[in-house]
């Protein structure tokens, strides 16, 4: 199995799925435990959710390997997207409930970790950057949309029941001010509630990639999946909640395509 799925698209806009995979290679799920070879952690049916993005010209690339066995949002470095808060590593050892992923001496090493980043990890960020390139090649400028989603209440990483649909741009730092603006007033103005650079302030990919200097905007987007699945234990999509989320999610997806950088 490769490791994501593309599918080209003719606008200024990629979007990217790093967490939508359920794929284990049976050499790594044989040392997992029971619970992480249920893969609670995915980010649940953005596939779904998001099934108007190639009626919109949209590029999309999506992870086929679960989070489980490599978090594609982390940096190869190791360094801390939220110094001094609880984070998974790139190859997590444990899951959002804190319960370990692996059996007893099972923990990959750091030559299985290196194997896993060649692998997986380095062909996804290829991709990224091939298409982000390509895209400023014809257009002067290129947009990069991270999807995720996450459970409402998970208590290792926040208090309480997290905002509905939280935009991260790196603090300001990966796109135009305006356009994070721009997305939040359309986030604010929906049913939902919506936050821009709170808890979630967007992960290693929209930090990475996004330099507004040189022409690429990145903005990471995490939903609350209770806002269009039901959550634990049953994990399963709702085609009624999705209905009157997806509208938002196109309009702001509109807005992040047509947005026509001052400096292009």
């Amino acid at each position: 199995m490769t490791a994501f799925h593309f599918t080209p698209g003719d606008s200024p806009l990629l979007v990217s799925m790093p967490h939508v995979g359920i794929h284990i290679a049976p050499e790594i799920k044989s040392n997992l435990t029971d619970v992480a070879g249920k893969v609670i952690d995915t980010d649940w049916y953005l596939h779904e959710l998001y099934n108007f993005l190639a009626d919109r010209g949209v590029s999309i690339l999506q992870a086929h390997y679960s989070r489980t066995v490599i978090d594609l949002n982390r940096d190869p470095a190791g360094t801390s997207l939220y110094p001094g808060q609880s984070v998974t590593e790139m190859c997590p050892t444990t899951g959002f409930d804190n319960q370990p992923l692996y059996q007893d001496g099972c923990l990959p090493d750091d030559e299985e970790v290196q194997r896993r980043k060649a692998a997986y990890w380095q062909p996804y960020h290829d991709k990224i950057r091939a298409e982000l390139d390509r895209i400023k090649d014809k257009f002067g400028y290129a947009l990069l949309w991270d999807a995720h989603s996450i459970q409402s209440q998970v208590p290792r990483f926040f208090d309480g029941r997290l905002p509905d649909l939280n935009l991260g741009s790196g603090a300001g730092t990966s796109c135009a001010p305006e356009l994070g603006q721009d997305l939040l007033s359309i986030a604010s103005a929906s049913p939902y509630s919506a936050v821009l650079n709170g808890r979630f302030k967007g992960g290693y990919i929209t930090r990475h990639y996004g330099d507004p200097e040189q022409g690429i905007h990145a903005i990471q987007l995490e939903i609350s999946q209770i806002i269009y699945m039901d959550e634990a234990p049953t994990f399963e999509f709702q085609e009624s909640r999705a209905a009157k989320l997806r509208p938002v999610l196109q309009d702001m997806i509109a807005r992040c395509a047509d947005f026509t950088p001052a400096t292009s």
